[in-house]
């Protein structure tokens, strides 16, 4: 056979399965296909629960280092919270609130909208409080944070890149402002892989508050970049249905279904042993995980059964989309052996009225933020889960009316659980909260300590992309926090 009629005999052969794709899409297929952008997302019957997906071991196996984390649960405040009206008070500003802000604390330096504006000083808006044994000063409205202060690390030096909201996010989930990297869960699950039998490896879920600025948080923000798409973060939807397409379509039984996935895959095997093409393993993995989770979701997201204690500690209704109900997911979705959970809170962003906004998203966050804490903690998870809470940047400590700017020389964040030292504070921005003077920290450096937690020397988690040994910490010198490691 010459080489036209072979390429011709191949091209009808694809031709064929297409359309036998095509046709199974209007059924499980159309879920599975809709899916694939997630991680790991279809699969059960009893024929197919019988051998579960092929688990990824990671790249990372054994671990470099004797792992403290098992897993992590990122709590992102999406707008960028003030530092100064939550972990880092500043009496001098204070006492210098409405003079004019001093040229040789802002010269030369990155502003965003304030650029070129009159600079004055804007004092905090709130009082602060010693909390714990430790005595952390943290802001007042956060009163049950306070009560677990002494399991807490504030780091008080962060710092970033980027300034405006997009580019900051990019480069806190994926140490690069540029779009198109994978995401630190994208990274983590690539190198370690995931304790989940019925669920992907990462999963993100979302919330609004009540002040209504809906930012959109675009999905490159759990993007698996170059590696391949079944590292991705799969979005859960806190409200309705969690996932598209998730219940059986009218008329199939769970035998079917299984008979479909089955023979999708064995055509998908077939191809990929001639192409070698790691997205067809991908979509294979993807077909099977969406079948499993379309048992394994609805019985995650039914937070009824929960104690009313459970309830009341974290202070949520099922079913109501809260940032405390995201919170009781992430422990529930801890307990299934997921691997990195991410959460974005919404509505961070006070260029105005910072004073009443910060109020009231600690009503938001603040009951939840404990009960996480303290619901790991009881049930002996604390140890072994690392949590972050984190914005994208700060906030100015000049004034932009009566709200701050994006800001990101110096600004707040902090870790529990997880191989962290707790009850301390690391880091200090100057007396006027403008840039960070002791223990500076970049987001390289934070990445960095993730992964170490977790096991894995961060210069030894790379893939070759554009000539360059990519990663998680960047190709700069990026350092592990020591001082905060337990």
């Amino acid at each position: 056979m010459n080489l036209h009629s072979e390429l011709r005999q191949f091209h009808q052969q694809q031709q064929t399965r297409r359309v036998f794709l095509g046709r199974v899409a209007q059924g499980v297929g159309g879920f599975a296909l809709g899916s694939l952008l997630n991680s790991r997302l279809l699969a059960a019957t009893d024929k197919i629960a019988a051998r579960p997906p092929d688990k990824w071991p990671g790249v990372i196996n054994p671990p470099h280092f004797p792992a403290r984390a098992k897993r992590v649960i990122w709590l992102t405040m999406a707008g960028g919270p003030s530092h100064l009206e939550t972990f880092d008070y500043k009496p001098k500003l204070k006492e210098m609130h409405d003079q004019p802000m001093p040229a040789s604390f802002t010269q030369g330096k990155q502003i965003a909208q304030l650029q070129g504006k009159t600079l004055k000083c804007f004092g905090p808006q709130h009082a602060f409080k010693k909390f714990g044994r430790s005595g952390q000063e943290i802001c007042e409205l956060f009163p049950l944070i306070g009560s677990v202060a002494d399991e807490m690390c504030v780091i008080r030096s962060m710092t970033t890149e980027a300034i405006n909201h997009d580019p900051a996010h990019m480069f806190m989930n994926t140490g690069s402002q540029i779009a198109g990297r994978p995401s630190a869960g994208a990274w983590v699950t690539y190198g370690l892989g995931s304790d989940a039998e019925d669920l992907p490896g990462f999963m993100v879920l979302s919330s609004l508050g009540k002040g209504g600025q809906n930012q959109p948080i675009a999905a490159r923000q759990w993007s698996s970049g170059f590696l391949p798409s079944r590292f991705q973060g799969v979005q859960l939807r806190s409200k309705g249905d969690a996932v598209s397409y998730l219940g059986t379509p009218a008329g199939v039984t769970r035998d079917q279904q299984g008979d479909v996935v089955q023979t999708v895959n064995a055509l998908n095997k077939n191809y990929d042993a001639i192409v070698d093409d790691p997205e067809i393993a991908t979509r294979i993995a993807q077909y099977e995980m969406a079948f499993l989770m379309q048992a394994s979701v609805p019985e995650l997201m039914d937070t009824a059964k929960e104690p009313k204690t459970t309830l009341d500690l974290y202070g949520c209704k099922p079913g109501d989309g809260s940032f405390a109900s995201n919170c009781l997911l992430a422990r529930r979705l801890a307990e299934r052996g997921v691997r990195f959970i991410q959460l974005y809170h919404k509505d961070w962003d006070h260029h105005g009225e910072v004073k009443e906004g910060v109020k009231l998203k600690s009503g938001e966050i603040d009951r939840a933020c404990m009960a996480l804490i303290t619901d790991l903690r009881q049930r002996g998870m604390l140890e072994d889960t690392l949590i972050i809470w984190a914005g994208e940047f700060g906030r100015t400590p000049m004034s932009q009316g009566d709200g701050r700017d994006h800001h990101n020389a110096g600004f707040s964040i902090w870790l529990a659980g997880g191989g962290i030292k707790g009850g301390i504070s690391y880091g200090a921005t100057d007396e006027l909260g403008y840039s960070a003077v002791e223990n500076v920290i970049n987001v390289h450096d934070l990445h960095a300590t993730v992964l170490r937690l977790l096991g894995i020397e961060h210069t030894r988690l790379s893939v070759k992309f554009q000539g360059l040994d990519a990663r998680l910490s960047g190709v700069e010198s990026a350092s592990v926090i020591k001082g905060i490691l337990a």
